[in-house]
């Protein structure tokens, strides 16, 4: 039996988040400072591993304004944690092309298991340049308060500026090391 490794590539690869804001609409963002590997082993999906990292400061949301603002200190405080981190310890196939995938996930510096559903989890495919490809869309939510992203204030209407639950989705591409 044997693994073979592949590596993210971040040229092909976001992070999206989505956050309920005022209570009433999403706000959406994204990284696409992503770097990673995959690890598949070629006939047991229990022993595939992933280890993932998004640089923070790559944070965008189409407002500049709250870009500098969740990067400050109110919300991701990027000069103290730079980095947001995902390494599996349990990979559990669901279907054909699906995994549930549950690691270590670091975010704010507080580390706490995290599960990934895992879809679309494609066939290798060959790039116009001889490298073997492979895509999948990875989605969890957690819940910002476990990570200590604390920061929100009160509407007068009632209900609060920022929601607790976030949805991320990582929809990425690894190529097949050498």
């Amino acid at each position: 039996m044997s693994t073979t490794t592949w590596n993210l590539d971040p040229a092909h690869s976001t992070a999206e988040f989505k956050v309920r804001h005022m209570m009433i609409s999403w706000v959406k963002g994204k990284f696409t400072g992503l770097t990673g590997t995959l690890a598949l082993h070629d006939s047991d999906g229990s022993q595939h591993a992933v280890e993932a990292t998004i640089d923070v400061a790559t944070v965008t949301t189409g407002a500049a304004d709250r870009d500098g603002h969740l990067k400050s200190a109110d919300f991701f405080n990027v000069e103290q944690f730079p980095t947001i981190t995902f390494k599996s310890t349990d990979v559990k196939p669901a279907g054909k092309g699906e995994f549930s995938v549950t690691g270590d996930f670091t975010l704010h510096g507080i580390t706490k298991p995290v599960t990934f559903d895992v879809e679309e989890f494609s066939d290798p495919a060959k790039d116009p340049w001889g490298n073997q490809r492979i895509g999948l869309i990875a989605t969890t939510k957690i819940n910002r308060k476990d990570f200590d992203l604390t920061y929100n204030a009160a509407l007068e209407t009632g209900g609060v500026l920022v929601g607790e639950d976030v949805t991320l989705t990582l929809d990425v591409q690894f190529v097949k090391a050498a």
